[in-house]
Protein backbone atom coordinates (compact mmCIF):
# COMPACT_ATOMS: atom_id res chain seq x y z
CA UNK A 1 0.00 0.00 0.00
CA UNK A 2 1.11 3.44 -0.93
CA UNK A 3 0.57 6.93 0.51
CA UNK A 4 -0.81 9.32 -2.07
CA UNK A 5 -0.59 13.10 -0.89
CA UNK A 6 -2.67 15.64 -3.05
CA UNK A 7 -2.41 19.47 -2.85
CA UNK A 8 -5.66 20.92 -3.19
CA UNK A 9 -5.77 24.12 -4.97
CA UNK A 10 -4.84 24.41 -8.51
CA UNK A 11 -3.96 20.68 -8.30
CA UNK A 12 -7.38 19.08 -7.46
CA UNK A 13 -9.30 22.09 -8.45
CA UNK A 14 -9.47 25.28 -10.62
CA UNK A 15 -8.98 27.67 -7.97
CA UNK A 16 -8.25 28.56 -4.86
CA UNK A 17 -10.42 27.15 -2.12
CA UNK A 18 -9.86 29.86 0.99
CA UNK A 19 -11.03 32.74 -1.66
CA UNK A 20 -14.51 30.77 -2.51
CA UNK A 21 -14.96 30.49 0.71
CA UNK A 22 -14.84 33.90 1.82
CA UNK A 23 -16.80 34.46 -1.66
CA UNK A 24 -19.24 32.29 -0.36
CA UNK A 25 -19.65 33.52 2.91
CA UNK A 26 -20.59 36.87 1.77
CA UNK A 27 -22.87 35.96 -0.65
CA UNK A 28 -24.91 33.86 2.60
CA UNK A 29 -24.54 37.26 4.25
CA UNK A 30 -22.28 36.04 6.78
CA UNK A 31 -19.22 37.80 6.01
CA UNK A 32 -19.09 41.90 4.66
CA UNK A 33 -18.44 42.10 1.04
CA UNK A 34 -15.31 44.35 1.93
CA UNK A 35 -13.60 40.61 3.04
CA UNK A 36 -13.64 39.43 -0.44
CA UNK A 37 -10.92 42.56 -1.67
CA UNK A 38 -8.96 41.82 2.04
CA UNK A 39 -8.39 38.46 1.48
CA UNK A 40 -7.15 38.86 -1.90
CA UNK A 41 -5.10 41.32 -0.46
CA UNK A 42 -3.75 39.20 2.31
CA UNK A 43 -3.26 35.93 0.07
CA UNK A 44 -0.99 38.17 -2.30
CA UNK A 45 1.01 39.02 0.72
CA UNK A 46 0.98 35.49 2.16
CA UNK A 47 2.15 33.92 -1.69
CA UNK A 48 4.90 36.81 -1.40
CA UNK A 49 6.05 35.48 1.95
CA UNK A 50 5.61 39.03 3.44
CA UNK A 51 2.71 38.09 5.57
CA UNK A 52 2.75 34.87 7.94
CA UNK A 53 -0.02 32.58 7.35
CA UNK A 54 -1.51 33.29 11.08
CA UNK A 55 -2.12 36.37 9.71
CA UNK A 56 -3.72 35.22 7.13
CA UNK A 57 -5.55 32.49 8.90
CA UNK A 58 -6.95 34.88 11.94
CA UNK A 59 -8.30 37.37 9.22
CA UNK A 60 -10.00 35.03 7.22
CA UNK A 61 -11.36 33.14 10.36
CA UNK A 62 -12.81 36.53 11.74
CA UNK A 63 -16.83 35.48 10.22
CA UNK A 64 -16.89 32.02 12.40
CA UNK A 65 -16.08 33.40 15.51
CA UNK A 66 -18.85 32.34 17.89
CA UNK A 67 -20.50 30.13 15.77
CA UNK A 68 -20.86 26.79 16.88
CA UNK A 69 -19.33 23.23 15.10
CA UNK A 70 -22.65 21.93 13.87
CA UNK A 71 -23.49 25.41 12.32
CA UNK A 72 -20.60 25.86 10.39
CA UNK A 73 -20.28 21.81 8.95
CA UNK A 74 -24.12 22.74 7.74
CA UNK A 75 -22.30 25.79 5.83
CA UNK A 76 -19.42 23.74 4.85
CA UNK A 77 -21.66 21.10 3.20
CA UNK A 78 -23.40 23.42 1.14
CA UNK A 79 -19.76 25.13 0.03
CA UNK A 80 -18.81 22.46 -1.26
CA UNK A 81 -21.38 21.22 -2.74
CA UNK A 82 -21.72 24.51 -4.93
CA UNK A 83 -18.07 26.04 -4.97
CA UNK A 84 -15.95 22.98 -5.10
CA UNK A 85 -17.30 19.95 -6.61
CA UNK A 86 -17.85 21.50 -10.03
CA UNK A 87 -14.57 22.82 -10.03
CA UNK A 88 -12.84 19.19 -9.37
CA UNK A 89 -10.32 18.44 -12.52
CA UNK A 90 -11.75 15.31 -14.24
CA UNK A 91 -7.77 14.28 -13.97
CA UNK A 92 -7.74 14.82 -10.71
CA UNK A 93 -10.86 12.41 -10.23
CA UNK A 94 -9.17 9.39 -12.43
CA UNK A 95 -6.20 9.43 -10.34
CA UNK A 96 -8.18 9.25 -7.24
CA UNK A 97 -9.86 6.89 -8.35
CA UNK A 98 -6.52 4.93 -9.48
CA UNK A 99 -5.04 5.62 -5.98
CA UNK A 100 -8.30 3.90 -4.61
CA UNK A 101 -8.61 1.38 -6.83
CA UNK A 102 -4.68 0.17 -5.94
CA UNK A 103 -6.13 0.30 -2.45
CA UNK A 104 -3.26 3.27 -1.42
CA UNK A 105 -3.79 5.81 1.57
CA UNK A 106 -5.32 8.76 0.02
CA UNK A 107 -4.95 12.46 2.05
CA UNK A 108 -5.56 15.69 0.89
CA UNK A 109 -2.41 18.37 2.09
CA UNK A 110 -3.11 22.11 2.37
CA UNK A 111 -2.66 25.37 4.17
CA UNK A 112 -6.51 25.51 3.88
CA UNK A 113 -8.19 25.27 7.88
CA UNK A 114 -9.57 21.77 8.78
CA UNK A 115 -12.90 23.06 8.81
CA UNK A 116 -12.90 22.95 4.71
CA UNK A 117 -10.10 20.52 3.98
CA UNK A 118 -11.82 17.81 6.43
CA UNK A 119 -15.21 17.76 4.54
CA UNK A 120 -13.33 18.57 1.33
CA UNK A 121 -11.26 15.71 1.82
CA UNK A 122 -13.89 13.50 2.34
CA UNK A 123 -16.34 14.62 -0.38
CA UNK A 124 -13.67 13.34 -2.45
CA UNK A 125 -13.07 9.78 -1.27
CA UNK A 126 -9.38 10.65 0.02
CA UNK A 127 -9.07 8.97 3.69
CA UNK A 128 -8.04 12.11 5.72
CA UNK A 129 -6.59 15.57 5.31
CA UNK A 130 -3.29 17.43 6.89
CA UNK A 131 -4.85 21.54 6.99
CA UNK A 132 -4.50 23.92 9.29
CA UNK A 133 -5.80 24.15 12.96
CA UNK A 134 -8.42 26.26 13.77
CA UNK A 135 -8.94 26.80 17.57
CA UNK A 136 -12.49 25.62 19.00
CA UNK A 137 -13.70 26.34 22.71
CA UNK A 138 -16.77 24.34 23.77
CA UNK A 139 -17.80 23.50 20.31
CA UNK A 140 -17.73 26.89 18.73
CA UNK A 141 -15.03 28.44 16.97
CA UNK A 142 -13.47 30.91 18.60
CA UNK A 143 -12.46 32.81 15.17
CA UNK A 144 -8.65 32.11 15.85
CA UNK A 145 -5.97 29.53 14.26
CA UNK A 146 -4.65 27.00 16.16
CA UNK A 147 -1.68 24.89 14.80
CA UNK A 148 -1.11 27.47 12.20
CA UNK A 149 2.66 27.78 13.97
CA UNK A 150 3.08 24.47 12.94
CA UNK A 151 2.97 25.07 9.32
CA UNK A 152 5.65 27.92 9.40
CA UNK A 153 8.03 25.28 7.95
CA UNK A 154 5.58 23.67 5.66
CA UNK A 155 3.97 20.55 4.18
CA UNK A 156 6.96 18.69 4.78
CA UNK A 157 6.94 19.49 7.92
CA UNK A 158 3.63 18.64 9.25
CA UNK A 159 3.49 15.44 6.93
CA UNK A 160 6.78 14.65 9.34
CA UNK A 161 4.90 14.89 12.48
CA UNK A 162 1.60 13.20 10.82
CA UNK A 163 3.80 10.07 10.42
CA UNK A 164 5.61 10.07 13.93
CA UNK A 165 1.91 9.91 15.11
CA UNK A 166 0.87 7.21 13.07
CA UNK A 167 3.50 5.22 13.11
CA UNK A 168 1.55 1.88 12.88
CA UNK A 169 1.02 2.42 8.54
CA UNK A 170 3.87 1.39 7.06
CA UNK A 171 3.56 2.73 3.06
CA UNK A 172 5.57 1.47 0.62
CA UNK A 173 5.94 4.15 -1.64
CA UNK A 174 5.01 7.44 -1.11
CA UNK A 175 3.20 10.19 -4.15
CA UNK A 176 2.80 13.84 -4.24
CA UNK A 177 0.77 15.77 -6.29
CA UNK A 178 1.14 19.44 -6.57
CA UNK A 179 1.21 22.58 -8.79
CA UNK A 180 3.34 25.01 -7.31
CA UNK A 181 7.01 25.40 -5.99
CA UNK A 182 6.30 26.39 -2.55
CA UNK A 183 5.89 22.54 -2.07
CA UNK A 184 9.27 21.25 -3.54
CA UNK A 185 10.33 20.30 0.03
CA UNK A 186 7.19 17.63 -0.03
CA UNK A 187 7.48 17.20 -3.89
CA UNK A 188 11.41 15.96 -3.17
CA UNK A 189 10.56 13.43 -0.20
CA UNK A 190 8.37 11.58 -2.41
CA UNK A 191 8.86 7.99 -4.29
CA UNK A 192 7.12 9.61 -7.37
CA UNK A 193 6.38 13.29 -7.72
CA UNK A 194 3.65 14.88 -10.00
CA UNK A 195 3.64 17.91 -11.08
CA UNK A 196 0.53 19.17 -12.12
CA UNK A 197 0.24 22.56 -14.19
CA UNK A 198 2.87 23.44 -12.54
CA UNK A 199 4.04 27.24 -12.04
CA UNK A 200 7.33 27.93 -13.88
CA UNK A 201 9.63 26.89 -11.36
CA UNK A 202 8.34 23.78 -10.26
CA UNK A 203 8.16 22.97 -14.20
CA UNK A 204 12.20 23.17 -14.57
CA UNK A 205 12.14 21.68 -11.54
CA UNK A 206 10.26 18.89 -12.49
CA UNK A 207 11.98 18.81 -16.09
CA UNK A 208 15.32 18.31 -14.77
CA UNK A 209 14.53 15.68 -11.76
CA UNK A 210 12.56 13.76 -14.37
CA UNK A 211 9.08 13.98 -12.59
CA UNK A 212 5.57 13.18 -13.93
CA UNK A 213 4.20 16.51 -15.61
CA UNK A 214 0.52 16.87 -16.34
CA UNK A 215 -1.60 19.22 -17.42
CA UNK A 216 -5.18 18.90 -15.97
CA UNK A 217 -8.17 21.15 -18.03
CA UNK A 218 -11.48 21.60 -16.68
Amino acid sequence: MDLALFDLDRTLICADSNSLWIRWLVSQGYAPETLIAEEETLMAQYCQGILPLEAYMQRTLAPLAGMGTLTVSGWTRRFIQRDIVPRVYPAARERLAWHRQRGDTIMLISTSGEHLIAPIAQRLGAHGALGVGVEIIADRYSGAPGAASAWRNGKATCLADWQARHQENRFQHTWAYSDSASDLPLLKLADYACAINPDAQLLREAQQRGWEISHWVK
